[in-house]
């Protein structure tokens, strides 16, 4: 009898993975833990590791496929295969559901209540919709608006537990969210997705909705054109912008600023004994002014909380840096900045820019941001207009640093000038706090003592 493995809730309420590539094929024997394939979720690239021991009799999803969580992507055959039992050391495991959970994710013994909730949230989403009441709001008929919505038996709460049952509706939260507001029972929906999901397009084709123009009608490329699934980390990043662009209220300011005793700052890091070995840049020192600016105006460390109507302030600074990968943008972050120390700061730095181009960018990295810097000086570009990254009130921009003519001391000299521009979400941040925040970190790249005195 075969034992299937089941494709589990990589965390953050992921509903679906593309199966990048598989690192073993049938017949081959698995120990506890071996990497089986990698995954590609719609914020990084995880490693698989199998919590079955036994020999592979089937691979049910191929390379490139995306597949939905909860769904069987591979198959150990006969009675060797044994699946590790975590519950053996903590009695109350199978009770609470961690003795399915895949080995090293998932809820430890002292955080299972938030494993409960992230199972809970990852089954709502793909569990049948609830037939639309007149008498209730879109957001009190949301089946993530209540705890009690998402029955912890569902057959997605389980990453081995048995697979989806084709009488469910299957849907993303955003497609969900339409089909509420345009009044349509998602039920009554033929679904073209993966594995019989609903996607946009078929809510838009069932409610008479135009759909956006396809340049060609039958997805067929033509000589002069290629064409690639819209997946992965990408696919998310255009959700998010899209989403954020339209829903806060975006104001872009810009600051020049004469940055020469910065760059000779970081020439002098960079000899200095304490610094050897670590990568300094002139980012290093502006995401360091970022932080101390971002204390003295706590307002660009907030994030709007539509739901409960409140502005809720961070007391750590979470620093974002958006990355440009093979696979899109990313914007992993490091955790309480204002702790580290300038030499902590540039190994952090240089450590989640090699993870993210590798590929190896941990999922918990690219959540519980609170602020982010991008640098588009890297490709030579003088100032942008960027927009906030989804849950975070502001995103810093550095431009290139040039030599250029510049007035110094009362006289024209050729100084090392940058652009630095702020994007602020106007509901939490007035034009006079983000107006300081910018000044107070061109003040600082101006005259970078501070940074010495605080690293």
């Amino acid at each position: 009898m075969a034992t299937d493995f089941l494709l589990p809730d990589l965390g953050e309420g992921l509903t679906d993975a593309e199966i990048v590539r598989w690192l073993v094929k049938a017949g081959d024997e698995v120990v506890l833990n071996q990497v089986i394939c990698e995954v590609e979720t719609a914020k990084a690239l995880v490693e698989l590791p199998s919590p079955i021991i036994g020999i592979v009799s089937a691979l049910h999803v191929a390379e490139g496929e995306t597949v939905l969580v909860g769904a069987p992507i591979i198959s150990f055959g006969g009675a060797e295969a044994t699946i590790h039992d975590p519950s053996a050391t903590e009695p109350d495991a199978e009770e609470d559901g961690r003795s399915n959970m895949l080995v090293g994710y998932g809820p430890g013994a002292s955080d299972h209540r938030s494993g409960h909730r992230r199972q809970r949230a990852s089954a709502a989403e793909l569990t049948p919709e609830p037939p639309l009441s007149p008498s209730l709001s879109p957001s009190l008929s949301s089946p993530l608006s209540s705890p009690l919505s998402s029955p912890l038996s569902s057959p997605l709460s389980s990453p081995l537990s048995s697979p989806l049952s084709p009488s469910r509706v299957l849907a993303k939260p955003p497609v969900r969210d339409l089909a509420r507001r345009l009044g349509l029972d998602l039920a009554t929906v033929t679904g073209t997705g993966s594995n019989g999901a609903v996607i946009r397009s078929d809510v838009e084709a069932a409610s008479g909705s135009p759909s956006a123009p396809s340049v060609v009608s039958d997805r067929t490329a033509s000589a002069d054109e290629t064409r690639v699934p819209i997946s992965g980390v990408r696919k998310r990043t255009a959700a998010a912008m899209v989403s954020s662009a339209f829903t806060a209220p975006h104001v872009t300011e810009f600051v020049t600023v004469d940055v020469t005793a910065t760059v000779e700052l970081v020439d002098r890091l960079r000899a200095h004994p304490a610094f050897e070995g670590a990568r300094v840049t002139p980012l290093l020192l502006i995401a360091k002014a970022l932080a101390i600016a971002t204390v003295r105006y706590p307002a660009l460390n907030s994030r709007w909380d539509e739901a409960a109507q409140e502005i809720v302030t961070y007391r750590a600074i979470n620093l974002g840096i958006a990355v440009a990968t093979p696979r899109g943008l990313m914007v992993p972050n490091i955790r309480d900045v204002n702790s580290l120390t300038l030499r902590d700061l540039a190994d952090a730095l240089s450590g989640l820019a090699t993870r993210a181009r590798d590929g190896k960018t941990a999922v918990a990295e690219l959540s519980g941001g609170t602020i982010s810097i991008t640098n588009i000086g890297s490709f030579g570009i003088d100032s942008g207009t960027p927009i906030i990254n989804p849950g975070e009130a502001a995103i810093l921009c550095s431009g290139a640093i040039r030599r250029q003519p510049w007035e110094f001391r009362g006289e024209i000299a050729l100084r090392s000038v940058m652009t630095l521009s702020v994007s602020f979400d106007h509901r939490l941040v007035d034009g006079a706090a983000g107006s300081a925040f910018l000044a107070e970190i061109g003040r600082i790249l101006a005259d970078p003592l501070e940074l010495i005195a605080l690293g």
